[in-house]
């Protein structure tokens, strides 16, 4: 597989995390990965990633992905230069991270744009066309 890139920005409210979801999962498929159960591991991914952008970003959010070499990377930006952390589930959050952190191959930050952009490397896709 050669190197494919696709990006896009969401709106920012309540059904970002969907919609993202939604479209970053349209694009896998259009690529030809189509493995369901990587498929979900994937959205979850996005899903967390997005809601963290609009909880605790700013400004915008913008959702990119690279498949190259059998691996799969997921970016997400927003205007907060705040590095995610982990912290303690409480009944309103604190599992995004570790959710990302069990369905991935590792997840970097980097500047960008004077806010941030998270990079999760998904784990191996099943059998990559």
């Amino acid at each position: 597989m050669s190197e494919l890139t696709a990006h896009l920005d969401v709106p920012l409210g309540r059904g970002a995390p969907a919609s993202a979801r939604r479209a970053v999962t349209a694009v896998l498929v259009g690529w030809g990965l189509r493995d369901a159960d990587w498929l979900d591991a994937c959205a979850v991914v996005v899903s967390e990633l997005v809601s963290n952008a609009v909880l605790h970003g700013g400004g915008f959010v913008e959702v990119s992905i690279e498949a190259h070499g059998g691996r799969v990377t997921v970016a997400v930006a927003d205007g907060s230069s705040l590095v995610p952390r982990r912290r303690d589930p409480d009944g309103i959050g604190g599992r995004g991270l570790a959710l990302i952190e069990a369905l991935s191959a590792g997840w970097t930050v980097e500047n960008h744009h004077g806010g941030k952009r998270v990079r999760v490397e998904l784990e191996h896709y099943p059998a990559m066309p």
